[in-house]
């Protein structure tokens, strides 16, 4: 399914650009951080049937993102002193009609670039390669940690009916000029992250270009275009336990849902932003510990609503914040997982470990993506009009259980024995090889800029 999607101007602005280039402790950042983060997201595949569940209550209105100077600040050692039953609480951000529940209008692409379908082609792709990048992650290198076939580097994707416009590093370059752009989430945006810093790096000497690793925010620098490409870790875009980069394998996971301001003081001065946020609300239940709540009291929520009320407490900062004549937003739909290829191949047991090609099944749809929580954010965006783009990588990214690193990753743990004689059973189907899948999110991006 496509979701709206809107496009504004954007002007160029100038920053000011330090200096760090620590591209070693970045590396090992990233290693760390993708250790710590895999176990716990995969946890919530073991069953296809996973479906959150909720208890109606009523509910009264919360005005989020109010600053609460007494607030204890969320980290990993926080925890609540005591559970209750979710009482009803809804967002109430700025521009929401409660009464008539309006939407605002959002224009259609003549086209709709989402639906296509892929193609190989062996003379286009990769656009970069994958040892060509110094950026490179341990755990996105397929072809380095043992994949040998490279056919998953070589699929392009064609809408029906008009192309996308062809990747340009200069181009993109230019348009960034002066300019910030932050990608804010979880390990799949990071995933993107790598893969735009991979697509760009290559046109600028080495001794033009740096990577400052600082903990929550990395910043990839182009001194020639004054220009930085940014990740920021904020897996649930609302202030939570998990925020620590690489320590952030939980018990339980504890958010304040009706406050962005900890992330928002480090994005809100970005040029352009790209937010995604999805897998982490599929763990289970969440609990939600509300801007100054005394005593440590905490609620407890299931996923699809607790994500619903972090994702109006987000639209609350777009809408009273964002002029999209000064700054564009783009959100990034759920990506996929591949772990049931009875889901796509009856009667077979596995997963995407060993898959070669894409699915050819048009319309296809497993069950690595949540239709409810589509509908939520469908819902949601609509209502913020022209001030935030959607880049709907859902369905694109059904066909490709393909392009998942599997096996071919470094493993900082070790394996054991049962696992080392099944194969299958310690595959990532949540990630994605680069050069990959993520090139197609960043050329979507590149399209609508």
């Amino acid at each position: 399914m496509a979701l709206p999607l809107t496009m504004s101007m954007s002007s160029k602005w100038s920053r000011k650009r330090p200096h760090f280039p620590l591209l070693a402790v970045l590396l090992v950042f990233i290693a760390c951080s993708v250790l710590y983060n895999e176990f716990s997201i995969q946890r919530i595949h073991e069953s296809p049937d996973h479906v959150p569940s909720s208890q109606p209550a009523p509910f009264t209105y919360v005005k989020p993102n109010l600053p609460q100077p007494a607030s204890e600040v969320l980290d990993r050692f926080s925890s609540c002193n005591s559970t209750r039953s979710f009482s009803g609480k809804k967002i109430r951000w700025a521009g929401l009609d409660v009464e008539s529940g309006r939407r605002r209008s959002v224009s259609q692409e003549s086209c709709d670039v989402f639906s296509g379908k892929w193609v190989l082609d062996n003379r286009s792709y990769p656009l970069y390669g994958e040892s060509e990048c110094p950026y490179m992650s341990e755990q996105l290198a397929c072809h380095k940690h043992g994949r040998s076939d490279l056919q998953y580097q070589h699929w392009r994707w064609q809408p029906h009916g008009c192309n996308l416009k062809r990747w340009n590093a200069i181009e993109m370059w230019e348009k960034l000029r002066g300019k910030r752009l932050m990608f804010v989430g979880d390990s799949l945006n990071r995933n993107q992250w790598i893969s735009m810093v991979c697509l760009l790096q290559s046109v600028i000497p080495a001794n033009k270009r740096s990577m400052t690793p600082n903990a929550q925010l990395t910043i990839f620098r182009a001194e020639e275009y004054n220009a930085t490409v940014e990740f920021l870790w904020a897996p649930l875009l609302v202030e939570s336990n998990s925020d620590d980069p690489v320590k952030h394998r939980l018990a339980e996971r504890i958010i304040r849902p009706d406050s962005v301001l900890k992330h928002s003081a480090q994005w809100e001065h970005a040029d352009i932003l790209v937010f995604n946020s999805y897998l982490w609300w599929r763990q289970g239940p969440v609990k939600l510990m509300w801007s100054g709540e005394q005593n440590g009291a905490c609620e407890e929520l299931d996923g699809l609503g607790a994500m619903e009320l972090a994702m109006g407490a987000w639209a609350d900062w777009v809408a009273s914040k964002v002029n999209p004549l000064k700054k564009r937003v783009f959100f990034v739909t759920m990506s996929p997982t591949h772990f049931w290829k009875r889901e796509w191949e009856a009667g077979s047991e596995g997963n995407c470990y060993n898959e070669t090609r894409p699915i050819d099944r048009e319309g296809y749809w497993g069950s690595g993506s949540d239709l409810a929580t589509m509908r939520m954010v469908d819902n949601l965006v609509s209502r913020l009009g022209p001030k935030v783009s959607v880049i709907n990588v859902t369905q694109l990214s059904e066909y490709r259980k393909d392009g998942h690193p599997s096996i071919y990753r470094k493993f900082w743990e070790t394996l054991s024995p049962q696992q080392l004689g099944n194969p299958a059973s310690y595959s990532d189907c949540i990630h994605w090889c680069l050069p990959g899948v993520p090139d197609v999110w960043n050329e979507l991006l590149f399209h609508f800029l």
